[in-house]
């Protein structure tokens, strides 16, 4: 749903959720954007560490607001702070995203063993925090000695460049998906339903009583393997009730021109 100014009346999640940093992000397009994928992923909260044009800057909130595409609320509600150290203060769980290799003793996590960390720690009531660093060149060392821990995408190792709408996206979906009970695979059946075994042998009966009767099946040797190939096609891929019915129309309609040439059942 959207209020009048378009925007999608988003709330943040009961209990602890991630805290989305964005250190010394430096496009207020980038943020909007930023934004938008948090919503997605069912996350609200947002800090801004040292913004290179301020926030909202003198005209930032167009450009923001626009990337956004109606996940205003989580701008509206964003705090902003002058350094990493006030913005994860009240913090008892701190990871970075770090894209290459860095010389640190450090436990390092996938985006999803990640996002089950922040769930476990969310369950546990404690307040955590991704960051992620500037566009251009990422989290600085200083930035990496406040985390617990670092994430790491596997993305290919010749090309893993991230815009930073692309990184929080990924872990927004890695977080969102730890704890969905989407199942991995279902059919789209609009408003009919799977087939019956009743419905499908109904169909099977009419079709093998026509194909015997336009001599299809005259071949008494092959008859049952061919019956069988037949039954394959309709048992294998979960069939729907409004197609099992359209194709009983189209064995009537098949059944009537034969009729009409000439060539009757026998």
């Amino acid at each position: 749903m959207r209020d009048e100014d378009g925007a999608v009346a988003l709330e943040p999640p009961p209990g602890e959720s991630p805290i989305v940093v964005l250190v010394r992000p430096q496009l207020a397009e980038n943020i909007g954007a930023a934004a938008r994928a948090m919503a997605n992923g069912g996350l609200f909260h947002l800090r801004l560490v040292a913004p290179r044009e301020g926030w909202p800057g003198p005209g930032q909130t167009n450009r923001a607001w626009a990337t956004a595409s109606g996940a205003s609320r989580i701008l509206e509600a964003a705090q902003v702070f002058a350094t990493l150290d006030e913005a994860v203060a009240d913090c008892q769980r701190v990871l970075g995203t770090c894209p290459r290799p860095r010389h640190v003793v450090i436990p390092l996590h996938t985006a999803r063993d990640a996002a089950r960390e922040l769930r476990a720690a969310g369950a546990r009531g404690l307040r955590h925090a991704v960051l992620f660093g500037p566009e251009r060149a990422g989290l600085e060392a200083e930035d990496l000695a406040r985390c617990d821990a670092l994430v790491r995408y596997p993305l290919n190792p010749g090309f893993s460049s991230l815009n930073l709408a692309q990184a929080v996206m990924v872990m927004a979906y890695e977080w969102w998906v730890a704890a969905d009970a989407t199942p991995p695979r279902q059919l789209q059946t609009h408003k009919t339903r799977v087939a019956t075994r009743g419905e499908l042998e109904g169909l099977m009966a009419h079709l093998l009583a026509e194909l015997d009767a336009c001599g299809f099946l005259r071949n008494a040797a092959k008859r049952p393997g061919m019956v069988r190939n037949l039954r394959h096609c309709f048992t294998r891929g979960e069939i729907t009730e409004q197609e099992v019915r359209t194709l009983h129309g189209v064995v009537a309609e098949l059944s009537l021109g034969r009729m009409r040439r000439g060539r009757p059942e026998g």
